[in-house]
């Protein structure tokens, strides 16, 4: 299927209407209630944080939003569809992009091979130079089995591959986890050029110094459930109330 460089476009960017709205969401691993009434929105264009020590349920929030639990109730709508009772396939197919905290790369394809291999979902994706350009390192790289990437290598070409498949909400786990400052400030880069391209993130950070360069919103959890939302133009008046949430 033929690569486009456009930005996906399921609604503009400015539009009020939610993409992603989740109410209630209740998540189970086996016996283990992990997630308590979740409820937040994001709209087309956003990027928006998951802030929250560990264990907070930040990754079970993504994975729950996927399907990717034992069980779930609430509600999950992605452009105005519900999805509560779809299977995780169907979610990725549906356009949400999932990149999780241990990246999933596959040892025995190269970096091109990796990147070639998620289904295009929709048109919109970025094609392989596009990517090159975001991450000149993947270009270098190439023809090298994914998992002899340095860590910081290996994040880059976790995000490029799911922003190849066109999806346009991506949810990203603790990208910036145990990376040095200068891969970290390339991450940064990139999640806002993205958004500049129109897509919608959804982030899970611990690193709220890193959140705040690239976030319009952020929900901060605790114990699996959101205790409090703050806008960009909130934070120099909330150091208090983050301290107490994160420690920081």
């Amino acid at each position: 299927m033929a690569e486009a460089m456009t930005a996906p476009s399921p609604a503009a960017a400015g539009s009020t209407a939610p993409m992603l709205q989740v109410q209630d969401l209740q998540a189970w691993y086996g016996e283990s209630h992990v997630l308590h009434g979740v409820s937040l929105d994001i709209r087309p264009g956003e990027v928006v944080t998951l802030l929250g020590r560990n264990g907070a349920g930040k990754t079970s929030t993504l994975r729950a939003i996927m399907g990717l639990v034992g069980r779930r109730t609430g509600s999950v709508r992605f452009e105005g569809k519900e999805t509560i009772r779809s299977r995780p396939d169907e979610i990725g197919r549906a356009g949400i992009a999932y990149c999780p905290e241990e990246r999933g790369i596959f040892a025995s394809l190269d970096v091109t091979e990796n990147l070639r291999l998620p289904p295009i979902v929709r048109p919109g994706g970025l094609d392989i130079a596009t990517i090159h350009a975001l991450f000149p390192n993947l270009k270098e790289r190439a023809n090298s089995p994914g998992t002899k990437l340095s860590g910081g290598e290996q994040q880059m070409l976790a995000i490029a591959r799911i922003l190849r498949t066109g999806a346009p909400l991506l949810l990203l786990d603790e990208p910036t986890e145990g990376l040095a400052p200068v891969i970290v400030q390339q991450i940064g880069a990139t999640i806002r050029e993205i958004k500049k391209r129109g897509f919608t993130v959804l982030l899970v950070e611990q690193n709220f110094r890193f959140a705040q360069t690239v976030a319009d919103r952020h929900y901060v959890m605790e114990h699996g459930r959101v205790v409090d939302t703050l806008g960009r133009d909130e934070l120099a008046g909330s150091t208090d109330r983050l301290h107490a949430y994160l420690g920081v």
